[in-house]
C-alpha cells in the first residue's frame, strides 16, 4: 500500500464516521445551547436540567436514525471490501 492509499482511505473512513455522527452531535449542541440560555435566563444552574434533556435527545435522535446510519455504514463496507484489490497489495 502506497502512502497516498492510506490517506485515501484514512480520509473515507473519517469522512464516514463525520456524516454517521454528525446528526448526533448537531442535536446535542442544540439542545445544551437552548438549556443553556434558560438556565442564564432563570438562574437556575441545576447540572441534572442540562444533563437529561441531552441525553433523551442523542436517545431519541440515535433511534430515529439508527436506519439511516446502519444502511450509509453498510454501503461504506460493501464499497470498502467490494474494490479492495488495491489495497491488498
Amino acid at each position: 500500500m502506497t502512502i497516498e492509499q492510506i490517506i485515501g482511505l484514512s480520509r473515507l473512513c473519517l469522512e464516514a464516521a463525520f456524516w454517521v455522527a454528525a446528526p448526533i452531535l448537531i442535536s446535542a449542541m442544540a439542545i445544551s445551547l437552548t438549556i443553556s440560555i434558560v438556565q442564564v435566563m432563570t438562574s437556575v444552574q441545576e447540572p441534572t436540567v442540562s444533563a437529561v434533556p441531552r441525553l433523551a435527545a442523542v436517545g431519541t435522535v440515535t433511534f430515529m436514525l439508527l436506519p439511516w446510519m446502519l444502511h450509509r455504514l453498510v454501503v461504506f463496507t460493501v464499497q470498502l471490501f467490494g474494490d479492495f484489490h488495491p489495497f491488498a497489495r
